[in-house]
C-alpha cells in the first residue's frame, strides 16, 4: 500500500476556535493536537502539515484532575549549577495560564521541526476575547469524558 501524498490545492487549513472552560487539561490537549496535526481530515499524511489552526480561549479555566494542581510541578534548568527551578501548577495558572495548554500540547506533537511549524498554529488566550473573528473561526466542541 502506497502512502498517499495530498496535492497543495487539497489543504484547505481552517480555523477553529475551542472554549477551555471548564475542560480536562489533558483530554482538550489530545483533540487539539490532532487538529493541528490534521488527523481528523481524510487527507492526513504523517510526514506532512496538513493540520488546521486552532484558537483556545479561556485557558484559565482548564481543569486538572485530581491533586494535580498542588502536586504536579513543572521544572525549568538554567544550565548551571544550582540552576533547576520548580514550579506549580497554581503558580503556572496565575502568572501564565496559557503556558499549560500550550506546554501540554506540545508533549503531544511530533518532537522535530514538523513539530514545531504545527504550534505555530497553535493560539491560546486567557479570556473569552481573540483576534482572529477575521477568520471566521468554526466552533470545535471538546468530547466530554464517556
Amino acid at each position: 500500500m502506497k502512502t498517499y501524498l495530498p496535492k497543495v490545492d487539497d489543504n484547505q487549513q481552517k480555523w477553529h476556535v475551542v472554549d477551555a472552560d471548564g475542560a480536562v487539561l489533558g483530554r482538550l490537549a489530545v483533540q487539539v493536537a490532532d487538529v493541528l496535526r490534521g488527523k481528523n481530515k481524510p487527507i492526513f499524511t504523517p510526514h506532512m502539515d496538513t493540520g488546521d489552526f486552532v484558537v483556545v480561549i479561556n485557558a484559565d479555566k482548564v481543569v486538572l484532575t485530581g491533586k494535580k494542581e498542588e502536586a504536579k510541578m513543572f521544572m525549568s534548568y538554567s544550565g548551571w549549577k544550582g540552576g533547576e527551578k520548580y514550579t506549580s501548577v497554581a503558580q503556572v495558572r496565575e502568572k501564565y495560564a496559557d503556558r499549560l495548554i500550550t506546554h501540554a500540547v506540545k508533549g503531544m506533537v511530533p518532537k522535530n521541526r514538523l513539530g514545531k511549524q504545527m504550534l505555530t498554529k497553535l493560539k491560546v488566550y486567557t479570556g473569552d476575547k481573540h483576534p482572529h473573528a477575521a477568520q471566521q473561526p468554526a466552533k470545535l466542541e471538546i468530547k466530554p469524558r464517556s
